[in-house]
């Protein structure tokens, strides 16, 4: 509603139908304590602006805006010198048919990578996959403080992707767990990403994923096997075959 409306309503309720005495002068004494009260900052504080969006709107807008601009930098760059690395990739589906992203922690090497283009990666890798229900397995086999990446960064990464990847991912299992791991993953899913801490899930070994995924359907390198087999043994755990 807009000033002249606001003046025009009340005057109107002032004037009675039968009432034709009040004479010019009262009619413009009416009028102008009405205008004033209605460009009063209080008044005019709770007039809302026309078409404009509300605050949340205008955060989704421009978390939306931001993602498409990465996506499009993520499909044009040259990204190879993070690809190379083979620290990110899709490897098979799971027992329900989802594909299983898995990230192995020890060839993440903060100091010698860029963390722009490490997003950008991500975003490449994952986009297709996350149309649809998706799981992650991180393995942090071997990884020291050197592949801790900063927690700036990981909040970055979860604000900056959309909604449909906290959605669709259905687990996040990590993979020889560390106190660093816990205590990350504990305060990370506590106080910023709430949304996703039924998904975590910590397994002490390779096999336990064997539950969910078939074994052929997991590539992970050489050393994490090696590195699970002198902790777990061989052929610790079989799997529910029931268990999907």
């Amino acid at each position: 509603m807009n000033i002249e409306t606001t003046v025009n309503l009340e005057l109107q309720s002032r004037i009675r139908p039968d009432d034709d005495t009040l004479c010019d002068d009262e009619l413009a004494a009416e009028a102008a304590a009405a205008f004033a009260r209605a460009c009063s900052p209080d008044t005019q504080r709770l007039l809302p602006a026309p078409n404009t969006p509300q605050p949340h709107a205008r955060r989704r807008i421009l978390d939306s805006e931001q993602y498409e601009r990465l996506l499009r930098r993520a499909r044009t760059e040259d990204l190879s010198e993070i690809s190379g690395i083979g620290c990110l990739y899709q490897s098979g589906v799971d027992r329900l048919g989802r594909p299983v992203v898995v990230f192995i922690g020890k060839w993440f090497p903060i100091a010698d990578i860029d963390l722009d283009k490490a997003l950008l990666y991500l975003i490449k890798l994952l986009d297709p996959l996350v149309r649809g229900d998706y799981v992650i397995a991180y393995f942090h086999t071997l990884a020291s403080s050197a592949n801790h990446p900063p927690f700036s960064w990981l909040k970055e990464v979860y604000t900056v992707l959309p909604y449909k990847y906290k959605k669709n991912l259905k687990a996040f299992y990590i993979v020889h767990p560390t106190f660093w791991t816990k205590m990350m993953t504990w305060w990370f899913t506590t106080f910023m990403a709430p949304a996703i801490k039924a998904k975590v899930h910590n397994l002490p070994g390779v096999e336990y994923l064997y539950s969910v995924m078939q074994p052929h359907q997991l590539d992970v390198p050489a050393f994490v096997t090696e590195y699970d087999m002198t902790i777990n043994g061989i052929h610790y755990f079989q799997p529910d075959s029931n268990n999907t």
